[in-house]
């Protein structure tokens, strides 16, 4: 993760909600014009996750999941990952 934001300008986008229950910073995080959570996801260092309301991206976490799982990517590797 800091390989791909690391000195670089980070952009912050906000989907509905401004933070989690637990009081957390919700954003999609965007450098060079790429979404880092979804190199997290396809490269299966990250799992697809869906809470309501901030949807937006749903579709493409779990596509980009499937992906990373079909092709056992990053933690995928580790049998039970995810279960």
């Amino acid at each position: 993760n800091s390989e791909l934001v690391m000195g670089k300008t980070v952009v912050l986008e906000k989907d509905v909600s401004e933070v989690d229950r637990y009081g957390r910073l919700l954003r999609y995080v965007w450098v060079d014009g790429y979404m880092v959570n979804a190199i997290l996801v396809a490269t299966g260092f990250a799992e697809s996750a869906r809470y309501l309301p901030d949807t937006q991206y749903t579709i493409d976490f779990v596509i980009l999941e499937s992906y990373a799982r079909d092709r056992v990517l990053g933690l995928w590797k580790y049998q039970g990952f995810g279960r």
